[in-house]
């Protein structure tokens, strides 16, 4: 009896169309029933060359960091591969894949791969993310650099010429020259990227659901510490120019609030009036003892 039970891998295809003659020489396809595409049966040969791709795991990881054999796995005709344990610290249910393979009527088999692979429970790194989509508000520092794709939805193609000067921007204050330094700028926020700062901007810690705009006497849209920005976002954000108020040199939106208001005027608590003590009885004689 062999050592190691037969271990079949079983591959079926999808729905795969035949063509079935019609009348008229026309022929179409008609879908068949999904069939087996191929069985791989554990070549026995392969199987039971385990000492053989043993000492190929042990030539790429030492004698110490190859485990038991764990089991067989069929992956084609005259194609083994062995799993052994990893007892290396930190690879918890990883294991040593050798695949072996041999000719056909060749009674040796060969290895052919030798990796490490890790099990179901094993534990693996989250999935691979970009740099560029990894970075948050505020990671960026001195010296860095965010570069920005060429079909970013957030921007569009900025000011070209006197045609973009037609229509409702003509006047002021949304023309251009007004709220557009020197007008050179190839690229724009777009509608998109509008959105997405106004949204995000309105939804911070200078929008109006803060704990310190909930607390405010006032709203920024009435304080006279809030300087006008042009443009489209202008018509609900400004710059707050308080030195005192933690929003000073910050974008906030019009119904945020401080305890910077330029309206609250102080308050002064009353002194206590002090009443004069007056002394109404008559003065002492003294006698200094004149000689």
């Amino acid at each position: 009896m062999a050592p190691f039970p037969s271990i079949l891998r079983i591959r079926t295809s999808g729905y795969r169309p035949a063509c079935v003659p019609l009348q008229g020489g026309i022929r179409h396809n008609q879908g068949v029933a999904p069939r087996m595409r191929s069985v791989a049966v554990l070549d026995q040969v392969c199987a039971q060359a385990v000492e053989l791709a043993r000492a190929a795991a042990v030539a790429e990881a030492g004698e110490a960091g190859v485990g038991p054999h764990v089991r067989a796995v069929a992956e084609a005709e005259r194609v083994v591969t062995h799993l052994f344990e990893s007892p290396a610290p930190g690879y918890r249910d990883w294991q040593w894949s050798v695949t072996l393979s041999r000719a056909s009527r060749s009674r040796q088999a060969t290895v052919s791969e030798v990796v490490l692979v890790p099990g179901e429970s094993a534990l693996l790194a989250p999935a691979w993310v970009p740099w560029s989509d990894r970075l948050r508000a505020g990671d960026l520092a001195a010296g860095f650099i965010a570069t920005t794709d060429a079909e970013d939805p957030r921007l569009t193609a900025g000011w070209s010429g006197e045609a973009d000067l037609t229509g409702p921007i003509a006047d002021p204050p949304l023309h251009p020259a007004n709220w557009e330094p020197w007008l050179t700028r190839t690229r724009v926020p777009s509608a998109e990227g509008r959105r997405d700062a106004a949204s995000r901007w309105y939804g911070g810690e200078h929008g109006p659901h803060s704990t310190m705009a909930k607390a405010a006497p006032g709203k920024c849209g009435t304080c006279g510490w809030l300087l006008l920005i042009g443009g489209p976002m202008g018509q609900i954000f400004g710059v707050c120019s308080h030195l005192l108020s933690p929003s000073d040199g910050r974008v906030v939106s019009f119904d945020h609030g401080c305890g910077a208001h330029s309206e609250v005027q102080a308050v002064g608590s009353p002194i206590p009036r002090v009443e004069h003590l007056v002394d109404d009885y008559a003065p002492d004689a003294l006698d200094f003892g004149h000689s």
